[in-house]
């Protein structure tokens, strides 16, 4: 009998300190060699800005072996039961537009140059991934890390600064000098999602 109640005991351990595991895995991640938070970031579809913000991180700098939280903290619950009647429904608030309208001097720019390194200022690596679409932003402006569509451009991540680009001026990364030539200098819009 002590047998079937110690195995019985075991089982129920195991089974539900797994399942609070297997949860809490979902909601951190643990820094690994090589990792950025661009890296991070992209891999859990969440922004560079959200998980500074969860993790109170004042720069880029991760260490290795470091817990990020990769979710958005829940909010502790604290309401009450009452029993007084429901008040009338209100009409919910109109949703605010989830990015916000630019208009920006764009030029581009290409790693393959004399003397560049090809690493962005959030980690990415231009050389290894040429197609990528990144943007250099003045970060008073534009967050790193932000998702922003450039009119005619397409979809990219705003991942680079540069010492030329101050307000509301972007710098596209192009795979091939040809390219970035060929784009040359345009007023464009863009949108910033948040």
């Amino acid at each position: 009998m002590k047998k079937i109640v110690l195995s019985a005991i075991t089982a129920l351990i195991l089974v539900f300190g797994f399942s609070g595991a297997s949860s809490a895995a979902g909601t951190t991640y643990k820094v690994q060699k090589g990792d950025t938070l661009w890296k991070i970031a992209t891999k859990n579809k969440v922004t560079v800005n959200q998980i500074k913000s969860w993790n109170g991180l004042k720069s880029d700098t991760i260490r290795i072996n470091q817990v990020l939280k990769i979710t958005k903290p829940k909010a502790k619950a604290t309401a009450k039961k009452t029993t007084a009647k429901k008040a009338p429904a209100k009409k919910a608030p109109a949703k605010k537009a989830a990015y916000k309208t630019m208009t920006v001097r764009a030029t581009a720019y290409t790693a393959g140059c004399k003397g560049c390194s090809g690493i962005t200022a959030t980690g990415i690596n231009l050389k290894k991934n040429p197609n990528a679409k990144v943007i250099s932003v003045d970060p008073k402006q534009i967050p790193l890390g932000s998702k922003v569509y450039v009119e005619g451009y397409g979809m990219a991540i705003a991942g680079d600064t540069g010492g030329a680009i101050k307000k509301n001026k972007i710098d596209l990364h192009m795979p091939t000098k040809k390219k970035a030539l060929n784009w040359g200098v345009r007023t464009v819009k863009i949108k910033v999602y948040y």
